[in-house]
């Protein structure tokens, strides 16, 4: 089963269908019924929304559950990027777009509510009133503070995907923060292999059985890293399908010590390598240093110690330093530091959970889970920018391409349930078209008839 089609409109796409005989034997539509108009498959999205898209995706995968095709001892995390329905000539300044949209859509110049329409907006909030708290076994203290973590913290799914603009660093400017297309205003500025482009990047949850069942999908700009909405989709996969796996694996890109701590907190291994920050440099790395739990120190390849410096030290991150007077008679400053006032490391606070993840890396099941990533999920990515149009979305702005990406997983999932559970028996293309031959024969002689060409 594919899904791939060259059309790049409703219109196109409905007179393919009309052409095609095996589309419409697929569809369930016969010779002469007439196909809905090309707007109404517009229309019935709109109506729909993302969520009746995503409650189609979980139904297939609760099906491949219900049918074994999920382990869900292991998972595996990937992302591609897939090219916006939208040309690199679209981007303007984003002060500008704004500025435009805000004087044709100005609040201060629409017309004054009736006090009819006023009155029902007041009353539709009311129907709010019928959800019904669950009781928690928390502090009203504790509770408040829980409350106001998660109304600052940044939902990937629930805000579909979209980028935080409320993060800034102090010295980088994400480009998408001062331009935006006017074409599709979600895509973003992706460097491809054919230079740069507009475009997005889709992010799979894949299961470790057999099957390889797509359990998780969401699409974001192509500016969002691999690993900033990976929490939200392990939680809401482990969650979601009742799962509890062994490990989790990624690549490098998902090594990020907030992800790492989090997935080994809950009692889970992460199989994924740490980005090697050491030898960024030509000087000697932190692992030529000897940590001393005892005494809280570090000790330098020349015996030196290396003490907790606390006016430097962070929330986050302790500094070690040693001091001026050993480094700068040491014969292996040159080596070590130019700094005149000693050689400095940090530790994270919580180095030992990345030591723990560190020992995994020699071990047989991290190399074969590595292994297996590979061949588990870059294949499905091949696979549908093969054979169902991944290479480019065709709807444009975010909730309308995280529409198209579920259908297309569903449709990767449901092939691989029905190569368990068998394809079924359906009339096939040939049979319809000898009924259908039959019939038009059968009206042709009714018509010849009423006009007398046959004479008795």
């Amino acid at each position: 089963m594919s899904t791939r089609l060259p059309d790049r409109s409703e219109r196109l796409l409905m007179r393919h269908a009309a052409d095609r005989l095996s589309v419409r034997w697929f569809l369930g539509y016969d010779l002469r019924e007439p196909l809905p108009d090309h707007s109404s498959l517009t229309k019935i999205r709109t109506r729909y929304g993302l969520e009746v898209f995503r409650r189609f995706f979980e139904a297939i995968v609760e099906q491949c559950q219900e049918a074994g095709l999920i382990w869900g001892r292991e998972l595996y995390f990937d992302g591609t990027k897939v090219a916006a329905n939208a040309g690199k000539e679209s981007v303007k300044p984003r002060f500008a777009v704004e500025a435009h949209l805000s004087s044709l859509f100005d609040t201060e110049a629409e017309e004054p509510v009736d006090e009819e329409e006023q009155q029902v907006l007041q009353e539709e909030p009311a129907g709010n009133k019928l959800l019904v708290q669950l009781p928690v076994s928390l502090s009203a203290g504790v509770y408040e503070e829980l409350s106001q973590q998660n109304a600052q913290r940044h939902g990937w799914i629930e805000e579909v995907g979209a980028q935080d603009r409320r993060v800034k660093g102090r010295t980088y400017q994400r480009i998408a923060d001062y331009q935006v297309s006017t074409t599709d205003p979600d895509a973003t500025i992706m460097h491809s292999k054919g230079g740069v482009d507009l475009g997005y990047h889709t992010h799979y949850v894949v299961d470790g059985g057999k099957a390889r069942v797509i359990l998780e999908v969401l699409v974001t700009p192509s500016e969002v890293m691999d690993n900033q909405p990976m929490l939200d989709l392990l939680w809401r996969t482990c969650f979601r399908w009742k799962l509890w796996p062994r490990h989790v694996t990624g690549d490098k890109k998902y090594g990020t010590e907030e992800n790492l701590v989090a997935i080994e907190d809950q009692g889970i291994r992460a199989y994924i390598p740490i980005p090697d920050m050491d030898h960024r440099t030509e000087f000697l790395s932190a692992q030529e240093f000897t940590y001393d739990a005892e005494g809280d120190l570090y000790i330098c390849p020349a015996g030196k110690e290396l003490r907790l410096d606390r006016p430097h030290s962070t929330q986050r991150s302790l500094r070690y330093r040693a001091r001026a007077r050993d480094c700068n008679h040491c014969p292996l400053k040159t080596q070590c530091t130019t700094s005149t006032q000693g050689r400095s490391l940090c530790r994270s606070v919580d180095e030992a959970c990345l030591d723990r993840v560190r020992a995994y890396q020699p071990t047989e099941a991290y190399k074969k889970a590595l292994r297996k990533r590979q061949v588990w999920v870059e294949p499905l990515f091949a696979e549908g920018k093969d054979w169902h149009g991944m290479r480019r979305f065709r709807l444009r702005r975010l909730w309308r391409v995280n529409c198209e990406a579920l259908m297309r997983a569903a449709g990767q999932n449901l092939k691989r349930l029905l190569q368990k559970q068998g394809w079924g028996r359906r009339p096939c293309p040939a049979e319809a078209v000898f009924t259908s031959f039959w019939l038009l024969v059968s009206d042709g002689l009714v018509f010849f008839r009423s006009i007398g060409l046959f004479l008795h």
